[in-house]
């Protein structure tokens, strides 16, 4: 599984191209807006990989979200929720 930092620009104005990546490469998008990681674009197939994954599988992931975006936590209750 390959991971790529993309900024927000350049995912809007490349969105097919990165959308092919995504399905035909398996590729990981994060995307980037103000320095700042907002989200991410993965294929259907590893999103129901992390639905269905373990405890330590999960675990591995939170660890990335982290140090991609250290101020969020998993979980982390939004406000007006």
């Amino acid at each position: 599984m390959k991971t790529k930092l993309v900024s927000s620009t350049d995912a809007q104005n490349n969105f097919g191209q990165i959308l092919d990546d995504v399905v035909r490469n398996g590729t990981q998008y994060v995307v980037r807006r103000r320095n700042s990681s907002q989200a991410v674009i993965l294929s259907i197939a590893d999103f129901e990989r992390i639905l269905a994954a373990s405890q330590a599988d999960r675990s591995k992931l939170e660890k990335l979200i982290k140090e991609l975006s250290p101020n969020y936590t998993i979980g982390e209750p939004i406000e007006g929720d």
